[in-house]
This record gives structure tokens, C-alpha cells and sequence, in this order.
């Protein structure tokens, strides 16, 4: 009796352990416990990581305490609790800037796939940045995609529609719902310019198109486990008040979030005064407010031949370009938001290593200096103002 309950105890323990081996993977073991870790009801600590994939086809390598490590997990165990990828509509050009070595297309769907599938798989959750678009879409340029080109508003709107729902829906088909998406990137000037101007007497018109991509984000959400939460998106706070002055009474009402990019060399605003706009557009639309795009430098040093952005006479003298004054500018920052009552920040871009990757303007990056890693690829200590206790 003794040896059978011996067997059927051992039994038990291989059992056990061969259902643990079908569980996913407890990737959460790699987290700092002394460190805080907020989840997105309490706060949004977010990471632009569209160039991750180009970066890591093209030789760059990324470090955590000297170990090359996969750059999702690294994010993930620094804090970043959702991470956002941008989509071009048909982005040929990200194959042909390599020439005849050219495989395949970045931030196209397929791109975008990949990398949601290595986030969720990590347990964070996503941001998906429609740029209606064939290239980048900012307030300089919403160049409409080449195979919308005049079509009539009508067939516009029903293209908008359905590309937005067709991709979402796709998506969502293999378990890849985003939870936050943005329709249209910066759109300061309007989208899918020029029938998608935002001023000059055509605000019908533009609600009337953007409404369309909020519409096919409820509709395909409704079947779906996630619900998206829908983000209009502005190129820095002080453009945010006038831009979306009189856009209720014209029909667009049916978002989510406010979203707003930061960045200390194109703003106005002073540092310490970024919560007093959040909380005014809280108060002013009755909105959660997110700062969508940030970025400071470590260093004023360029690594490669591409040309860094950075303004250097706009650098704040509290702040130095250096390791220690990166992480303190954003936890200010990050504080900033959280007292002017803002629901969260996403970085842009933290891992644009230098590498072998190209875009239109050059080969390696021009943005090494803003990174949360250093030329070597190794994390740096402004990636820990994720997992700094804030006050709320």
C-alpha cells in the first residue's frame, strides 16, 4: 500500500508539472520586486517600439546588464505596460530604401503583427497609431495613401471606414485586439489631406471622415473581448485647446482620450506647467489626457553618420544631456502629467539604436541620443522612470 501511494504521489507531481509546462511562460519572474510596476488602470507607462523589428533584421543589438536580451522583455521589465506601433497604409518605400536587398515592408500589417504578437505575448498591452497614410504623417505633412488618391468624399469615407475595421477585425481574429488605438498621427493640419483639412471652413468635411475611423473602431471592437479606447492625437499642448474648440458642436464627440506629444525642443510650455494644460483639457472636454510622444537626450554626442535631432539651446539647464539628467527630466515629466491629472506617457522610439536599418533620410538612427540605451545598446538609467513611485 505504502509503494502504491508512493507511485500514485509521484504520479500526481509529473502530472502537475506537465499542465504548468502548457501554461505561458511567467515572464513576470524577470521583474525587480523592489521596483513599482503600474498597471494601466492606475497609469499608462508606454514605449513606441515600431522600428524594434527593422532594428533587430539589421544587426542591432540590445543589453540589459550586459546580457543581450530580447528588447520586448527588457521594456517589459522595466515598467512599459503598453507599447505602441505605428501603421502605414502601404509603405513600399521602407522595402525600396535597401535597394535590391530590400525583402519585405516595415510598419506595414505584417510588421505591426509581429511585433503585437511578441508584446501581448509578454502580458502588455498595445497601442495601434493609424497614420492614414503611405509614409510619416505630423503636423507638416497628412499625405493621404496613393490608393486613395481622388476618390470623392463619400468613397473616402467608406475606404477609411473599412480599412480601419478590415484591419482591426483581422487582428482581433488571431488575438491581437489592440486596446488603445489612434486614428490619425499628429493631426494638428487635419488627415488625408486635402479633403480631410481640419480648418479653413472644411471642419464638416474632416468630422465627417474622422468619424468614419471612430466608427469602424466601435464596430469592430463590439465583437470582440477587447474594447478599444479611442485616442485623437495633437502635436504638443498648446495646440490641443483651439484644435478641438467648436468639434463637439460639429459632431465628433464619440472618443476616448486626448492625446498630445511633448517634446521640449517644438513646445511652449514649460516643464512644470505641462500638468496645468492636462488638467484644463480634462476639465475643458471631459477626457482622459495621455502624452502620446516624449523624448530627452543622455548625450550630445552623435554615434554614426546620421545627422542626430536635437536642439541643444533648448536643453533645460535643471536637466543636462547626460544619463542621470534624462531620468530626471522624465520623472518630472511623468509627475507632471500625473498631478495635472493625465492617464499616462509613452516614450517615442526608446530603442532607435544605432544600426544598419535605413528610412528615407539616412542609414542608422538620428535619434541614438534620445534612446533609453546607450551606443552600445546596453539600458541606461532613464529607463527606470517607469518604475519610479510616483505620487498620486
Amino acid at each position: 500500500m505504502k509503494n502504491k501511494a508512493c507511485i500514485i504521489l509521484c504520479l500526481a507531481v509529473l502530472l502537475l508539472v506537465n499542465c504548468k509546462n502548457d501554461e505561458p511562460p511567467n515572464h513576470h519572474n524577470d521583474m525587480d520586486t523592489s521596483k513599482v510596476y503600474y498597471n494601466t488602470d492606475q497609469f499608462v507607462m508606454g514605449a513606441d517600439l515600431s522600428y524594434v523589428n527593422q532594428i533587430l533584421d539589421f544587426g542591432g543589438t540590445y543589453r540589459d546588464s550586459g546580457k543581450i536580451t530580447n528588447p520586448y522583455l527588457i521594456f517589459r521589465k522595466y515598467g512599459a505596460n503598453v507599447v505602441r506601433f505605428r501603421l502605414f497604409h502601404t509603405p513600399t518605400w521602407t522595402k525600396e530604401v535597401y535597394g535590391s536587398a530590400g525583402e519585405q515592408m516595415y510598419n506595414d500589417f505584417y510588421d505591426v503583427k509581429l511585433g503585437m504578437e511578441k508584446v501581448k505575448e509578454l502580458g502588455m498591452e498595445v497601442c495601434l497609431d493609424f497614420h492614414y497614410s503611405d509614409t510619416w504623417a505630423d503636423p507638416g505633412k497628412q499625405i493621404i495613401p496613393k490608393a486613395w488618391e481622388s476618390l470623392s468624399l463619400d468613397v473616402l469615407r467608406d475606404s477609411i471606414y473599412n480599412y480601419t475595421f478590415n484591419v482591426l477585425h483581422q487582428f482581433d481574429e488571431q488575438g491581437l485586439m489592440p486596446e488603445y488605438v489612434q486614428v490619425g498621427n499628429e493631426i494638428n493640419p487635419g488627415f488625408v489631406l486635402p479633403q480631410g483639412k481640419r480648418w479653413n471652413g472644411n471642419v464638416t468635411n474632416f468630422v465627417f471622415l474622422l468619424n468614419a475611423a471612430i466608427s469602424a473602431v466601435r464596430n469592430a471592437g463590439n465583437g470582440s473581448d477587447i474594447t478599444p479606447q479611442v485616442i485623437i492625437h495633437i502635436a504638443q499642448p498648446e495646440n490641443a485647446t483651439n484644435w478641438f474648440e467648436g468639434l463637439d458642436e460639429a459632431g465628433l464627440a464619440d472618443y476616448d482620450i486626448i492625446g498630445i506629444s511633448y517634446y521640449y525642443m517644438w513646445s511652449e510650455v514649460q516643464l512644470d506647467n505641462v500638468s496645468n494644460y492636462i488638467s484644463a483639457l480634462k476639465q475643458d472636454y471631459g477626457k482622459e489626457v495621455m502624452v502620446m510622444e516624449t523624448g530627452y537626450p543622455w548625450t550630445t554626442e552623435n554615434y554614426d553618420d546620421y545627422d542626430n535631432i536635437i536642439r541643444n539651446d533648448m536643453l533645460l539647464p535643471d536637466y543636462p544631456a547626460t544619463v542621470d539628467g534624462q531620468f530626471e527630466y522624465l520623472k518630472r515629466l511623468t509627475q507632471e502629467i500625473i498631478d495635472g491629472g493625465g492617464k499616462g506617457i509613452f516614450y517615442w522610439e526608446p530603442a532607435w539604436i544605432s544600426s544598419n536599418m535605413k528610412d528615407l533620410w539616412g542609414k542608422g538612427s538620428s535619434w541614438e541620443c534620445n534612446t533609453l540605451f546607450d551606443f552600445e545598446g546596453n539600458v541606461i538609467k532613464g529607463m527606470e522612470f517607469m518604475i519610479y513611485s510616483y505620487q498620486f
